[in-house]
């Protein structure tokens, strides 16, 4: 299914591409765009999902007639889209997240944070799930692009992660390294989106040229234990099959 995934700021420009594309789902983070943008993407005949961090925000959205809501848990890697507040402290995490929507909303909910197996699958739907959104098992997947260096930070059975903001100025999981524990995990004196990621780019490139991790923003979730690297089609079907031997079970 064709996607259109839309960041900050979705200006008249993203809106007239969408229009003339028109992809079957348009995904947003970070909340939605303008009114009259939004609708114009309804118009095109798009279903539209975005992603909610809190009973709040999935209480926004559905007052404004998306399709699909993805309840975004506190494990969940990279930037939470966090759009009303952004105290982390008082994140959801994701089955308590995922419970609060569905029972509150009554469009479908996409669980979202720390799935990496069929146990995970079975407790979302079982929570009112209609689906789940996976990311961090599919970075080490065989056709992935992802960097080594990111590639064995995620695969370290002992990796520690956290919310920060100091990589790019905004609330996202990542990696614990050096930078981060020296300067956050977060602070209020990191620039704000997205410049804060600039202001270490520098820093970055001169460590990871000599094998250092120390200022790399290595996004992950936090599942302790991943699938091992395969194709993600073979990702796929391993997740299904886990996830209904699981559910015949429960």
């Amino acid at each position: 299914m064709p996607l259109a995934s839309g960041r900050p700021p979705f200006n008249e420009a993203d809106c007239t591409l969408v229009e003339a594309l028109q992809p079957e789902v348009v995904s947003f983070h970070f909340g939605l765009p303008s009114a009259p943008l939004f609708e114009r993407v309804k118009a095109a005949g798009c279903k539209v999902i975005c992603s909610a961090t809190s009973l709040a925000e999935a209480r926004f959205l559905a007052a404004r007639s998306v399709d699909a809501i993805i309840a975004k848990g506190a494990e969940a890697g990279g930037h939470h889209g966090m759009f009303l507040r952004t105290d982390v402290s008082t994140q959801t995490g994701m089955l308590a997240l995922v419970r609060g929507i569905s029972a509150t909303v009554e469009i479908p909910v996409i669980a979202a944070g720390g799935i990496v197996d069929g146990p995970a699958i079975a407790a979302c739907f079982a929570l009112g799930a209609s689906a789940v959104q996976i990311g961090t098992a599919y970075l080490l997947c065989s056709e992935a692009l992802t960097p080594l260096m990111h590639r064995a930070a995620i695969a370290d059975p002992e990796r520690e992660t956290a919310i920060t903001n100091v990589l790019t100025g905004r609330p996202a999981r990542a990696v614990m390294n050096r930078f981060r524990r020296e300067q956050g995990p977060m602070n209020e004196a990191a620039p704000s989106f997205p410049r804060a990621g600039p202001a270490i780019a520098s820093l970055r490139k001169t460590a990871e040229s000599e094998g250092r991790t120390d200022f790399s923003p290595f996004w992950s979730g936090q599942a302790a234990k991943l699938p091992p690297s395969m194709g993600p089609r073979e990702l796929t079907e391993w997740l299904a099959k886990d996830a209904l031997a699981a559910l015949s079970q429960a």
